[in-house]
């Protein structure tokens, strides 16, 4: 049976990927309003109630509002913004979160999909939470660079339209300063956390690709773990993990330069141990595509799960490591 999929939001940088995604795969009818019906509510609504999966790809207060029009209790919505990501009726979108995760989703009728920054960051800090490495009130710190696709429309255009209203020349720069990204309660809950976690986020004159960093004095931790004692921990948690790969200690070691566009194109993200034994110190790191794993990607592999179709169908996995 052919599933009806409608896309609400499809003309934003997330929604265009995921229709991206879906054009030609024969299990999906994509349902379409005309441009003149997207502010019709009564089209809208009848298009909402019609579909077999919802896709949102909207402003959180318009996500809400539009969960609210689905009276048809057979719809299925995945929303992709911030609204319900730490909601407790909602499923949480990750699948690679627990091994019951894909389960969960399976059986759902409101998927939550992560954050891009916040997928990163829980998906480094939950299993070390889980494996006693890492203390629930651990006062972590998150750094992270996207490209700036992760803006949406306006920033893509402030980077690459000279006629923008508001041009932005700098190379890089930090945002978020005031220390409450909306991203920050995700992490924070999904990451089983009982203290607050200090995210700085940050942009680069590169329009797609994300690395998100976690630096730990691993002496001050309990046990002092080793930094083979964190890469295990993420090894034993993902392992056999379509979409997620951690890098093995001696590929990691010889990267000199962490590129944060290197899962461009792909569902991926691989996450490395950074070390230096001697200071007793490592950073955590995560490589993913912001429109892919950290959007788009992620939206689909939460679609095929709920449709009941392989996992990994129309997504590409991780390149190996050269």
């Amino acid at each position: 049976m052919t599933v009806r999929v409608f896309i609400d939001g499809e003309a934003g940088t997330t929604g265009l990927q995921i229709r991206e995604r879906l054009d030609g795969r024969g299990e999906f009818e994509l349902l379409r309003l005309a441009d003149h019906e997207r502010k019709d509510d009564a089209r809208r609504a009848a298009m909402l109630n019609q579909a077999d999966v919802v896709i949102l790809c909207l402003p959180d207060d318009a996500a809400r509002q539009v969960v609210a029009m689905i009276d048809n209790s057979a719809v299925k919505v995945i929303d992709a913004s911030t609204a319900h990501r730490i909601s407790d009726s909602w499923v949480y979108g990750f699948p690679e979160y627990d091994a019951g995760q894909p389960s969960l989703i399976a059986g759902a009728s409101r998927v939550t999909n992560p954050g891009c920054y916040a997928l990163a960051s829980v998906a480094i800090i939950h299993p070390l939470v889980a494996a006693g490495l890492l203390p629930t009130d651990w006062p972590l710190s998150i750094n992270a660079v996207s490209g700036y696709s992760g803006g949406g429309k306006a920033m893509i255009a402030s980077f690459e339209d000279p006629a923008s209203p508001d041009p932005i020349d700098s190379a890089f720069f930090a945002y978020g300063l005031g220390l409450a990204h909306k991203h920050v309660p995700e992490i924070h809950r999904r990451g089983g956390l009982s203290r607050r976690p200090l995210f700085v986020p940050s942009v680069g004159r590169y329009r797609q690709g994300m690395t998100v960093q976690i630096p730990l004095h691993l002496k001050a931790l309990p046990g002092a773990p080793g930094q083979g004692d964190i890469h295990d921990a993420l090894a034993s948690h993902y392992a056999g993990c379509r979409f997620v790969d951690v890098a093995n200690p001696a590929d990691s070691s010889a990267v000199a330069r962490l590129d944060p566009e290197a899962m461009n194109g792909t569902n991926a993200l691989r996450l490395h141990v950074f070390g230096n034994r001697e200071h007793g110190q490592a950073v955590v790191a995560g490589v993913l595509d912001n429109l892919g794993k950290g959007a788009s990607g992620q939206a689909v592999q939460n679609l095929n799960l709920m449709c009941g179709l392989p996992e990994d169908a129309g997504l590409d996995p991780a390149p190996t490591m050269s």
